[in-house]
């Protein structure tokens, strides 16, 4: 994900475009090392390259989360919570609406960003496994599309390990999407009850989760991939029994003759 601030639209949109830039370069330089080579996979090639950085750059950050919780005395947490704060006293806004000029309407938002200090070990590891999960769910697509091309340069499109992988892929993302949404909900809501007393207002009563339908859809057009990529399968295989019919009966033929 690309993100820039800057207090001009324009300045904000150039950074976007820098960042878009650089990765255009990257797919340039690809494809040209590929031509360069007399490839005639330049796409394949330029996603099988893009999908093992991609891969390479989620291990590291796994990795990193991992070093974190062990190396650090804060977690930082992202999730929804029962406790919400207030917008500033001095913000312009209209409470009931019936302002006559453009006003926001007052109101309040709920803490799911934030960094507690002094965490125990165990709200470390909390918000590692979190943040694991996404990073899981997240690197899943490049590791499924680095499977494919793999093996479609290597003239093994349709081949069950393919199949497999899409098989494995869908559970994959069922599960670390549903765990991304409940740990990241979990995590925030423990690191406010082990910062704030129980009879402090500030206090969460209840876990507020949420789990989306993203990675059920994800995962169920995962499966029909791979229904398509497993009767692809079988038509190779029935072209190549049907192929080893034909040349028996053409050395059986010859041999009559």
């Amino acid at each position: 994900m690309l993100t820039f601030g800057s207090d001009e639209l324009g300045q904000s949109l150039l950074y976007i475009g820098i960042g878009l830039g650089v990765i255009a370069l990257i797919v340039a330089v690809v494809v040209w090392n590929s031509r360069r080579r007399g490839s005639r996979t330049v796409a394949l090639d330029a996603a099988l390259t893009l999908s093992t950085w991609w891969i390479l750059l989620g291990i590291l950050g796994a990795v990193v989360y991992i070093i974190k919780a062990f190396t650090v005395d804060w977690a930082e947490l992202d999730g929804q919570t029962y406790v919400y704060l207030d917008w500033p006293a001095n913000l312009p806004c209209s409470e009931f609406g019936d302002s006559a000029t453009t006003m926001l309407m007052c109101g309040s938002e709920p803490l799911s960003e934030f960094t507690v200090g002094n965490a125990s070990l165990g709200l470390r590891l909390l918000a590692a496994a979190a943040q694991l999960s996404t990073v899981a769910l997240t690197t899943m697509p490049a590791v499924i599309l680095a499977v494919i091309c793999f093996h479609t340069l290597r003239g093994r499109v349709f081949s069950r390990t393919v199949t497999r992988a899409l098989v494995g892929g869908a559970i994959a993302v069922l599960v670390f999407g549903v765990a991304a949404d409940l740990l990241g909900g979990i995590a925030a809501t423990a690191g406010l009850r082990e910062v704030f007393p129980p009879d402090s207002e500030w206090y969460p009563s209840a876990y507020q989760l949420t789990v989306t339908p993203l990675p059920f859809g994800a995962a169920l057009a995962l499966i029909a991939l791979a229904a398509v990529f497993r009767q692809g399968t079988r038509i190779e295989q029935d072209r190549a029994r049907l192929q080893q019919e034909t040349e028996r009966l053409q050395k059986d033929t010859e041999g009559l003759v």
